[in-house]
């Protein structure tokens, strides 16, 4: 029996929905097909009750100590709670439905991005929240030779691929004493000893991007990796940013070029308001716009 209420499991079982949101403990709102909806209600205290069971199994506890998590269900769904007080009206939680489906570049309108895949470019993908950059990015990992190697590193298993050769490491926080803790910089470091043809970063948004800029600068050419940006521009800016406060001491100057030398290609994809992800924005050899793939 489902941990999760029949309400929210319901709505995740639907057609064309992403997300189920509870707001104040109470309100439910699903997105389908892109769009958010009002959903009806949850009783009082059914989430937080739900939630205990759904953390139980994983080991992970939300409390007054610990009032943010972000967890994987065995089914793959993706649920990120916060609890009162930090959520000022009640339980707020979000639920991402795990969807077991590859996409193609078709869908995203970027057949041309194949050649970034055959040619080994370094690509960094860039895009808002549910924009589709992790679908992207399973997309262009599928189109790797079936003898290469890859090793996927995550936060929460997201990637969908059905690439032969793919190792997958995820992270794993620290234990309500502080112990334990594996983080996606660690995972970073220990993929190079695991022999990867290709590297693959879920999303960075932390410290190991200054281990992956270093790691793609002396090899592991056709990497992969995505970061939260509205535009090309933004994500260097970004990627640049959290190298530099990853590596005290590195001068501006130096990560902008270790960054710039790190990414053959940028890549920005969009939601549109029908629901569709496309990508907009292409470019090659790292910052110029003069050379695009459209």
């Amino acid at each position: 029996m489902s941990p999760v209420p029949p309400a929210v499991r319901s709505l995740l079982e639907r057609p064309g929905v992403t997300d189920v949101l509870v707001n104040d403990g109470v309100h439910l709102w699903v997105e389908v097909d892109g769009s958010l909806q009002p959903a009806g209600r949850l009783r009082r205290g059914e989430i937080d009750a739900a939630l205990e069971r759904v953390l139980a199994p994983l080991g992970r506890r939300l409390d007054h100590l610990s009032p943010i998590v972000d967890a994987r269900l065995d089914d793959g769904t993706r649920v990120c709670a916060v609890i009162h007080p930090i959520a000022t009206s009640g339980t707020c939680v979000a639920f991402r439905r795990f969807a077991p489906v590859s996409w193609t570049l078709h869908d995203f309108d970027a057949p041309h991005l194949a050649s970034l895949v055959s040619d080994r470019r370094n690509v960094l993908v860039s895009g808002a929240t549910g924009s589709g950059k992790t679908s992207l990015l399973g997309c262009l990992i599928d189109l790797v030779p079936s003898d290469e190697r890859i090793v996927v590193i995550e936060d929460t298993r997201e990637i969908v691929t059905a690439h032969p050769h793919c190792v997958r490491l995820e992270s794993r926080p620290a234990t309500a004493e502080g112990r334990g803790q594996v983080g996606l910089d660690d995972l970073v470091r220990g993929s190079l000893r695991l022999r990867p043809d290709r590297l693959v970063v879920g999303e960075v948004r932390g410290s190991e991007a200054s281990a992956l800029v270093m790691a793609l600068t002396t090899g592991h050419r056709g990497s992969l990796a995505t970061v939260h940006a509205d535009s090309v521009e933004a994500a260097l800016e970004r990627l640049r940013a959290l190298v530099m406060l990853a590596s005290h001491g590195w001068s501006d100057d130096l990560a902008r070029r270790l960054v710039e030398s790190s990414f053959d290609a940028l890549v920005h994809v969009e939601r549109a308001r029908d629901g569709r992800r496309r990508v907009v924005d292409v470019r090659l050899d790292s910052i110029s716009p003069a050379e695009s793939m459209r």
